[in-house]
């Protein structure tokens, strides 16, 4: 605890990091009391409305409340974000493992698999995969934790690669210790490093194209709140000068990514003492 209010301290973009993502997730979690609106509850009398005092983020074509929205979507959007990017750690960190100390067929198949995904375009093998599994929320965090897991397979299988040959695991070697022991014990606990300082990273990632899949008609379904569709149903209106409904959700959008990437700096420079 002393190690990280030292570093909050000392690092002033981490303490805007962590007081962003702090922020947005207690708006999410208290979003039924913060929110002065029904997020899914029409009123055609309020249509197009511009941010008032009633209205303070303004309404958009079907005259529901774009704040109340902006507030509930953070419960789909950052849920999703980390939801995927937890289940691809749990996909990518032990096939990395087994990658790294298996060099012989069993690596070489998992890297070549990892490859192959990495050969598709992230975004249109995500339209495709959610198209194939339905536009559900649980099917969207498999789709993201399925398309990250190559990173951290390769970020873990590396560190492997290195830690094998150190003497410490020859002497295990030599000990007799079991492979699995060797892998779980001993490396496991010192190659997830970069992993956890991407995973960070890949949060934003993840409500970046979790978004992008709603603003395309292929993600979470209108008229739920969710930051893309909203995006999506607000972009006609800039046409006739009505911005905000498009505004406030790209906005929202922009700040919980900025967040996530400035903790995952603090989250960089508190596993690596020798950058403090």
């Amino acid at each position: 605890m002393k190690e990280i209010l030292y570093l909050l301290k000392k690092e002033r973009t981490a303490r805007i990091g962590l007081v962003i993502v702090v922020a947005v997730i207690l708006l999410g979690v208290f979003a039924p009391v913060i929110a002065p609106y029904d997020p899914v509850t029409a009123n055609a009398s309020h249509s197009r409305m511009a941010p008032c005092a009633e209205h303070i983020f303004g309404t958009d074509a079907s005259g529901m409340d774009i704040f109340s929205r902006c507030i509930y979507a953070i419960r789909i959007d950052v849920m999703i974000g980390v939801c995927g990017t937890l289940f691809s750690l749990f996909i990518g960190i032990p096939l990395g493992l087994v990658a790294g100390y298996y060099e012989d067929l069993i690596g070489e198949f998992i890297l070549r698999m990892a490859d192959l995904l990495q050969a598709f375009p992230a975004f249109i093998l995500a339209m495709a995969l959610v198209a194939a599994t339905g536009n559900d929320v649980k099917n969207i965090i498999f789709v993201i934790a399925f398309l990250n897991a190559p990173i951290y397979i390769r970020y873990v299988r590396a560190e492997v690669l290195s830690l094998k040959k150190r003497a410490y695991i020859e002497a295990s070697h030599a000990a007799g210790m079991s492979n699995m022991y060797i892998m779980f014990v001993q490396l496991l606990p010192n190659s997830v490093r970069p992993a956890l300082i991407q995973a960070s990273i890949n949060i934003g990632g993840a409500i970046l194209l979790t978004a992008g899949l709603s603003f395309i008609g292929a993600g979470v379904p209108v008229p739920t709140a969710e930051w893309g569709s909203m995006i999506s149903t607000g972009a006609s209106m800039i046409l006739t000068g009505q911005w905000w409904a498009a505004f406030f959700p790209g906005i929202s959008i922009g700040i919980t990514v900025l967040g996530f990437a400035l903790t995952a700096d603090f989250v960089r420079l508190y596993l690596n003492p020798e950058r403090r």
